[in-house]
């Protein structure tokens, strides 16, 4: 597990023993905690007998505290999901998996094809299993870029207000795609840090908002019935798809009472890039030798069968869309081919300026890694940070490194794949706009009336929550 998860919930002392200094702080049904004795130094296996009901403890419970997660729960968490997804496809339920591109292209790098027929052969082997549809993320990317513009024009004209509290907690405005970082944002600095989060949800969840509330009405299921799998570069996308956050209550939407007040959440499961090629191995299938199936054009960035489209960049293209955008809107400058970022302390610190009339009126940051990470919360915290907007991600070199991926072959560095993954993840892809994706604009027109709308803000938005831990948890870390 901890090299899989993203830096900021990596486990240095990983063990199935709970130490007296790694008391869980999460409330336990009658079972007190004796943080001080040694005596607390119990294998978790044997917890269940020291109360009359068993304890379950699940991923949303977790506050991220290093305290209670063992390698017994690592082998479970690896499984769980894989297991899951085959026992709803056996239960006939409607599953629709939703494809990263960061998936995308390390399979393309596994197997040495392109990404365009990866996808492809994705969905002839997904779909011998049972799945319904496989649609790509990219499509509810686009969605999200949109309404990130939208947002951040919105808080630069109120960091332009005279009122002083309202302009002071507008900017700089920090990305909100990887949960990494929001997991430590709200567990470990807490509220002074999350006003400045974007409230825009990341790619994965609108993928499951879009799905739930509103495309599977047009493939003729309510959304209790749908099943609905993404596949993802990370491991910390399965935290984030546990967030309560996330789940709504069946018929909200008008649609059947029958399971009305049945909580659904807009992501059932998350497979790693590295979980699917495990189900490909155990079912013993020549990947390359698969044929290419026609890809579910509904929800898919690909034009004429021929070219996948969407945004530069491995963890997104934020930083760069949102630039382009208020370039345009706030200063009426029109920015195309490839934008000069500058480095600052490494590769993954980068930042992007412009400058009108001598004066510098943009300042946009790339922030990767938990090292760098630090360094802009500082600046937030002592508001000394002078960026507008920053793309955090938590892991170094971004999503396209993410600890759900596939690993090297032998004898290729860690550094030498990411550097063929960058290469790969736009082959075969064309660099379009988000504003003119059509699938997006029918997406508003049918369902969102337009960007920023209370439709948009109730379903492609969220809120972020300090989690405060117990004071003698508190001690006992200190």
């Amino acid at each position: 597990m901890s090299e899989k998860f993203s830096p900021t919930l990596r486990i240095g002392d990983l063990s199935d023993f709970i130490a007296p200094s790694q008391a869980c702080v999460v409330s336990l049904k009658g079972l007190k905690a004796t943080p001080n004795k040694p005596e607390s130094q119990v294998k978790i296996s044997n917890v269940k007998s020291q109360q009359t009901e068993p304890v379950k403890i699940s991923l949303k419970d977790c506050l991220a505290c290093s305290g209670c997660i063992t390698s017994a729960e690592t082998v479970m968490l690896e499984k769980q999901s894989l297991d899951e997804f085959l026992s709803n496809i056996n239960k006939q339920k409607a599953v629709i998996v939703s494809l990263s591109p960061q998936s995308r292209a390390s399979f393309a790098g596994h197997f040495g094809i392109p990404p365009l027929q990866v996808f492809k052969k994705l969905t002839t082997f997904l779909k011998s299993l049972g799945v319904k549809a496989v649609f790509d993320i990219s499509c509810s990317r686009d969605l999200t870029l949109i309404e990130t513009c939208n947002e951040f024009i919105t808080r630069y004209k109120q960091s332009q207000a005279t009122d002083e509290e309202k302009s002071k907690s507008s900017l700089p405005m920090l990305s909100s795609s990887c949960p990494g970082w929001i997991c430590y944002a709200e567990k470990q600095l807490g509220s002074y840090i999350l006003p400045y989060i974007s409230s825009v949800k990341s790619p994965q969840q609108s993928m499951g908002a879009i799905i739930k509330h509103h495309i599977c009405q047009t493939m003729g299921f309510r959304p209790e019935e749908v099943y609905h799998v993404t596949v993802m570069p990370c491991y910390d996308k399965k935290l984030e798809a546990a967030r309560e956050d996330f789940l709504f209550q069946a018929g909200s939407d008008g649609g059947s009472q029958e399971d009305a007040g049945v909580c659904i959440p807009e992501v059932d499961s998350v497979l790693t890039s590295g979980e699917v090629l495990e189900l490909i191995q155990l079912k013993e299938v020549d990947f390359k030798a698969l044929e290419e199936s026609p890809l579910d054009r509904l929800l898919t960035n690909v034009d004429d069968g021929r070219h996948l489209y969407g945004v530069a960049g491995g963890s997104g293209g934020y930083a760069e869309t949102v630039f382009r955008y208020a370039a345009k809107v706030l200063f009426g400058r029109e920015i195309s081919g490839p934008l000069d970022f500058r480095i600052i302390r490494n590769s993954d610190f980068r930042e992007l300026a412009l400058e009108v009339e001598g004066r510098t009126v943009l300042k946009f940051a790339l922030c990767y890694g938990f090292q760098n990470l630090q360094n802009i919360v500082r600046k937030v915290k002592m508001q000394k940070c002078d960026y507008q907007y920053v793309e955090i991600m938590a892991c170094p070199s971004g999503c396209l490194n993410g600890g759900g991926q596939i690993k090297p072959k032998p004898g290729q560095s860690p550094k030498e794949l990411i550097k063929s993954l960058e290469a790969i993840y736009m082959e075969n892809v064309l660099d379009s706009d988000p504003f003119k994706n059509p699938l997006v604009e029918r997406l508003y027109d049918e369902w969102l009336e337009q960007p920023n709308s209370e439709k948009a803000k109730r379903h492609m938005h969220t809120g972020y929550h300090p989690v405060v831990k117990s004071i003698s948890a508190q001690l006992n870390n200190w």
